[in-house]
């Protein structure tokens, strides 16, 4: 690999065989922030090109743009050397353009099957062919290898299952060029190497990707062409094979990359949150939940791993006071917390942030400002009335903490890029003075820049005595910030690991090892053997 990679600039005007797809000078201004300066981009045919940068770069921005979503303040798009005027989503469409959006697009009062054909339903004689609309979505659910019925209604779907049924909505569409905006944000490794192989299959028959996504690795490991955007403008454009993680790193942020994931030691306290027994009941018999037992220290960090559907989410709700039907005891520095609501534990220091941030953690039609007071409002009130001069010196405070990138705390929340959303759901959760912060999947569809400052404040509450649990789909993550280790596989704890004991090999393990207790017992020197999965 070339230690400094030949970085390329777009191709003159005119047509280009190689090139499918061109934004060409695009600006586009909001108002009080320009989030497009004088971009080009060349999207090269069957190939997957990614796009890269930190949150609030520009990516999603310009990816709209060339969706159709949205129209550019002034440049222009060309498709195959021709300007195309873009003016809906419809039109992009109808010229082979399709968009898996960073945020879910879906309908969650209606089924898989009339979420992946809505708005172009097949009705060859004017009426709606449901039964070949169940079998094609059936067989693209397969050709995901997933087990959804398409007549599941979207909302009881999880985050990661709702992610699959808008790929094979996309996947539905006969498209020339697919935008995706981090596809794999909530997927599995084994559903990520799922869509690897169809993108794959994709290029060979012609189809060109344009790709977003915050994991570096995958990155390289299913790229062709490598853009960087940095503030809304274009920095570096290569080919993939000649860069490597470092340098996508230094690109996006302009600084050192080894500086950018820290963590200090401290010392660990007394025990601050104690959960014995606690239980889920599944629906249908069974647990979600099976008898979870352990105990947080003050100045720890937890880590939770686990497979989807191990239990992750669940378990956060409960000790959050989200699953009234959850049994089992919860002490909170003494304090029994079994019978209280989401509420009553917000009072008595125990918040979470969840992992969906738009149906959970945001209300769209508020302010930033708003968004971030939601749960913490009772601190600002003098008798009965709310002092807003107090109110903005904790959001100015927050927004400043965690390098929100807003032009105003009044702006819409719906304004902001996914990543910058996600910090004002930290914020949020910040602003009521937790002594205990459940955190899922805090960093899902967060660039490395925030990334690197959240991991910073999670360090800096442990460093002040909060306790915190803190689930990652993302081995390093876990691996890095854990000062312990829990696994959770089919609802109940497979093993623990000190920081010092954790490894891959471990983790992955021991995840897998609820699903393999039927089985016969590991062979001496495995890795199954090594953690010690309790039978």
């Amino acid at each position: 690999m070339n230690p400094e990679p030949q970085v390329t600039t777009p191709t003159a005007p005119g047509p280009d065989p190689d090139v499918v797809m061109r934004a060409e000078g695009v600006t586009k201004v909001f108002p009080g922030t320009t989030a497009l300066d004088d971009v080009t981009l060349d999207v090269h045919r069957a190939m997957v090109n990614v796009l890269i940068g930190e949150n609030g770069a520009g990516k999603s921005t310009l990816m709209k743009i060339l969706a159709g979503v949205e129209q550019p303040t002034s440049g222009r798009v060309l498709l195959d050397g021709e300007e195309v005027r873009l003016a809906s989503r419809l039109d992009a469409a109808r010229l082979g353009i399709g968009i898996i959006y960073q945020e879910l697009n879906l309908c969650p009062n209606l089924s898989v099957v009339d979420n992946i054909f809505l708005a172009r339903e097949v009705a060859p004689r004017g009426v709606i062919d449901r039964r070949r609309q169940r079998a094609h979505a059936r067989s693209l659910i397969e050709r995901l290898e997933q087990r959804i019925d398409p007549d599941t209604q979207v909302g009881m779907l999880r985050v990661g299952q709702q992610q699959i049924v808008e790929i094979a909505r996309a996947l539905a569409e006969d498209v020339r060029v697919l935008i995706m905006d981090e596809p794999t944000s909530a997927l599995s490794a084994a559903e990520t190497e799922v869509l690897f192989r169809i993108i794959r299959d994709l290029k060979a028959h012609g189809v060109t990707i344009i790709y977003i996504s915050h994991k570096l690795d995958e990155l390289l490991g299913i790229g062709d062409r490598i853009t960087v955007l940095r503030d809304g403008r274009m920095v570096a454009h290569a080919d993939a094979g000649d860069v490597d993680v470092s340098w996508i790193i230094g690109q996006m942020v302009g600084r050192d990359p080894s500086a950018l994931f820290t963590r200090t030691d401290h010392p660990i306290g007394e025990i601050r949150l104690r959960v014995r027994d606690v239980t889920l009941p599944r629906v249908g018999g069974g647990f979600l939940l099976d008898h979870v037992s352990f105990d947080l220290h003050a100045g720890e960090i937890l880590g939770i791993y686990g497979l989807m559907g191990a239990g992750r989410t669940e378990l956060l709700e409960c000790l959050a006071g989200v699953r009234p039907e959850s049994t089992g005891e919860v002490r909170l520095d003494g304090l029994r917390l079994d019978e209280a609501d989401v509420a009553d534990r917000i009072e008595a220091g125990i918040v979470l942030v969840p992992e969906d941030r738009q149906s959970d953690g945001l209300v769209p039609t508020l302010s930033v400002a708003h968004n971030m007071l939601l749960a913490s409002l009772k601190r600002y009130l003098r008798r009965f009335w709310l002092v807003p001069e107090w109110e903005r010196q904790a959001v100015e405070r927050y927004i400043g903490d965690l390098s929100i990138r807003v032009s105003s705390a009044d702006q819409p929340i719906s304004s902001l890029s996914g990543g910058n959303q996600q910090k004002v759901v930290v914020a949020k959760g910040l602003m009521t003075a937790p002594r205990i912060l459940l955190l899922d999947e805090p960093t899902r569809g967060i660039d490395v820049g925030a990334k690197s400052e959240i991991f910073q404040i999670m360090s800096r509450l442990a460093e002040g005595g909060y306790g915190i649990v803190f689930v990652s789909s993302e081995l390093k993550e876990v691996m890095a910030m854990s000062d312990r280790v829990l696994v959770l596989s089919k609802g109940a704890i497979a093993a623990q690991f000190e920081r010092d004991q954790v490894t891959e090999e471990h983790l992955v393990a021991a995840s897998a090892a609820g699903y393999l207790r039927a089985a016969a017992a590991p062979a001496p020197g495995s890795a199954l053997a090594a953690v010690g999965v309790a039978r």
